[in-house]
């Protein structure tokens, strides 16, 4: 959803933009345009859109937003970095790839094929169910999206980048530190399986040990993120959330993979990323390890969003 959502704002603000999609949405957006809609409004955009790079050279000033979420990230990088740039050479040797992603692990995996990465902390709520439309709840400004380079410093880039995305609507602070921020990010993303689960009806005290096992194996992994503090006073008035046609935000992207029945989720790299560092850093985190499992079993055996057992979660926890 955070594609379309910046797509769209993006070409309205007279970037040339080129979205990349599959299946159904892929066929929405040729056919019928874009839909966004908004607290303020819809706009439909009319935007070009492929399924992969295509066999033309791509210009030489593209800039790529890879956007999927993280258990697409390795398809997608194989899809692009090989493509031909006018004047030679390939994407992964000669243009920027922007990681808008929730998670830690997408820019490590780009910087493997692309030489030139750079990361942002996504604050964006949105929601896509359908094809050819995305519900886009932030206001006054659609998102706040700090940029900077991976794994470190900022360059030219990220300012043009954050420039653009400022055109757009955006909030788009440019940060030496942007892996603080995403870090701080993952910690908030945690909740994400309890959400696509339990729905809204989560027990403070399960909310608050999924987040606290994060924390200590940030801290234990000598790794810096942002507070709560920090991260609401950044937003402050700037990025909160309206009703679009009267409806509230349904639920967060977790939620949504399970309510489009996509098949897959991005658990393993948020709880995952939980669970890795704290095997390597020998801190027990039995609640994320629960939550990925349960989240793979809701999708193994199809079980809608917001409709698992919390005493199946709990018995998995302990």
């Amino acid at each position: 959803m955070r594609t379309w959502t910046i797509g769209a704002r993006l070409a309205q603000a007279g970037r040339d933009v080129t979205l990349v999609a599959r299946g159904a949405h892929l066929d929405a957006i040729r056919a019928r345009g874009l839909t966004l809609r908004q607290p303020d409004g819809d706009v439909t955009a009319r935007l070009a859109a492929v399924d992969g790079p295509g066999d033309r050279p791509l210009p030489a000033d593209t800039v790529l937003v890879l956007t999927v979420k993280s258990q697409d990230t390795s398809g997608a990088l194989a899809a692009w970095v090989d493509a031909p740039v006018a004047g030679g050479g390939t994407a992964g040797e000669r243009l920027p790839l922007v990681t808008a992603q929730n998670g830690v692990a997408n820019e490590r995996a780009a910087l493997r094929l692309f030489a030139d990465v750079h990361a942002v902390c996504v604050w964006l709520p949105a929601t896509h169910l359908d094809p050819g439309v995305v519900v886009a709840n932030g206001y006054p400004h659609p998102g706040m999206l700090h940029i900077g380079r991976y794994p470190s410093g900022a360059d030219d880039t990220d300012r043009a980048v954050a420039a653009d995305l400022t055109a757009a609507g955006f909030v788009a602070p440019v940060r030496k530190d942007v892996l603080r921020w995403k870090y701080g990010k993952l910690l908030s993303n945690l909740g994400n399986g309890l959400q696509a689960l339990l729905g809204r009806d989560i027990p403070d005290a399960l909310a608050e040990r999924v987040r606290a096992e994060g924390v200590a194996v940030l801290a234990a992994a000598g790794i810096a993120h942002t507070s709560p503090e920090e991260e609401k006073a950044e937003r402050g008035d700037l990025v909160g959330q309206r009703p679009v046609n009267g409806e509230a935000r349904s639920g967060g992207s977790t939620w949504q993979s399970l309510a489009r029945g996509a098949g897959s989720t991005e658990a393993d790299h948020l709880n995952g990323e939980i669970a890795l560092l704290g095997r390597l850093h020998g801190v027990p985190t039995p609640v994320n390890v629960a939550v990925q499992r349960a989240v793979r079993r809701a999708v193994r055996e199809r079980i809608g969003a917001g409709a698992f057992p919390l005493t199946e979660l709990e018995k998995m926890i302990a």
